[in-house]
């Protein structure tokens, strides 16, 4: 009878795979919880920069170039062209106020105030004879009137009488009528002589105030057309120092073209350009330092102009003690603008890895110095010199300053 024979569950071969399976399995089981994944990179340690996290007071500021200028500047413009004749004074002089600085020369401007006057004489003869011409014409009237009047008084008498002698039929009828009509006659005469003197007086008043008030007119042309050749002469509006004078003897010069200025000498101000990402933070009354003279002096800003160019706005800052004894027009101060009042903060310095990191994390060096680890940090405010540290770092830490472009995606610096 035969018998069934049953077979082994576990061969030595099955025992060795399940052996060298587990074995495989530990190996990557330890591997993902106690082996060392971080990418490591050999750096000389003297081609790095190394900075010390320090606890400090931040003062938030910007470094910007301030050019000296004066606090009023006035300019000069041409109000009439004309050819340059003369020039009294030369650049770089100081100036009265009511100076003469150059003359100017023009034709058509001197013909015309001539013939505006030789106009305005005209005009004063033409109202001198037309007054004569017109009192003569009233004074003919005049005595027409008188003799008219004279004349009626002697017909009123006449008739008269005769009306008495009518009614004792002394005279005729008809000698009585004669002497009637010739009275009716000229008291017309004088009525009619009446209203043409007094017309005639009212015309000469008319006529003789239009002509005044056209000579009025003149005369005001005149000054107007005077006060242009005055224009010829540029003078100094105030007392100051000639900068700039653009003009030559014998140039052309067209109204409204600017020919210099002159400064004020009594103040100065400061002139700065600033990146338009602080205009926010820029306002009237912000105070700034600067080194001049191995002496540190304080500015305020006094004006902000809003309008943005080139990618910067204009600001003018005024010297908060009196400017330093010794600045120039034009001079350049290199200013540091405070943004806010300070206070203390954790600092890291300037370095090369804010391009690389933005500020998000930074090789901390370990206390032994041997390496330096990528760790994930905070940065806040800045200003020229450091960063103020949000999270992340602790005074009395070390991290690495310089660029790191040429780290890629490195977690570890081994220091050597």
């Amino acid at each position: 009878m035969d018998r069934v024979i049953e077979k082994k569950k576990y061969t030595p071969k099955k025992i060795t795979l399940i052996t060298g399976g587990a074995l495989v399995l530990v190996l990557i089981i330890y591997n993902m919880l106690f082996a060392e994944h971080t990418s490591k990179l050999n750096v000389d340690s003297e081609r790095v920069t190394i900075g010390n996290v320090q606890e400090g007071k931040f003062q938030e500021f910007i470094a910007v170039d301030g050019s000296v200028d004066p606090l009023n500047t006035f300019f000069l413009d041409i109000t009439e062209g004309g050819r340059v004749d003369k020039i009294y004074t030369d650049d770089g002089r100081t100036v009265q106020k009511g100076d003469t600085i150059l003359k100017l020369s023009n034709t058509t401007l001197q013909i015309d105030f001539m013939t505006r006057e030789t106009q305005l004489y005209d005009l004063m003869n033409e109202r001198q004879n037309s007054e004569i011409i017109m009192k003569q014409d009233l004074i003919r009237k005049e005595n027409e009137l008188a003799e008219i009047e004279y004349n009626l008084a002697l017909a009123k008498r006449k008739y008269e009488r005769n009306k008495m002698l009518i009614a004792e039929k002394v005279i005729s009828q008809e000698e009585y009528e004669a002497s009637k009509d010739e009275y009716n006659y000229l008291n017309k005469r004088k009525t009619l002589a009446e209203r043409s003197v007094k017309q005639d007086a009212k015309l000469m008043d008319d006529r003789l105030k239009q002509l005044d008030e056209s000579i009025t007119r003149m005369k005001a042309n005149i000054g107007m057309a005077r006060n242009t050749l005055n224009n010829l002469y540029v003078v100094a509006p105030i007392t100051g120092q000639l900068s700039t004078l653009k003009a030559e003897v014998g140039e052309s010069k067209a109204p409204g073209e600017n020919i210099g200025q002159i400064d004020d000498v009594n103040g100065f101000k400061v002139k700065s350009r600033i990146d338009q990402h602080y205009i926010s933070k820029v306002y009237p009354g912000l105070e700034g330092t600067f080194d001049f003279n191995g002496q540190t002096y304080k500015v305020k800003v006094a004006k902000v102009f809003p309008e943005v160019q080139n990618n910067t706005f204009q600001v003018d800052m005024e010297f908060a003690e009196g400017a330093p004894e010794g600045v120039r027009r034009g001079q350049t101060l290199q200013l540091k603008l405070n943004l806010n009042d300070g206070g203390n903060a954790v600092l890291v310095p300037r370095g090369g890895f804010y391009q690389s990191t933005g500020g998000n994390w930074v090789f901390v060096v370990d206390k032994s110095g041997n390496y330096a680890e990528k760790r994930n940090i905070k940065l806040g405010r800045q200003n020229p010199n450091y960063y103020e540290v949000v999270s992340g770092l602790q005074p009395g830490e070390k991290i690495v300053l310089s660029s790191y472009d040429s780290y890629g995606d490195i977690d570890r610096l081994e220091l050597k």
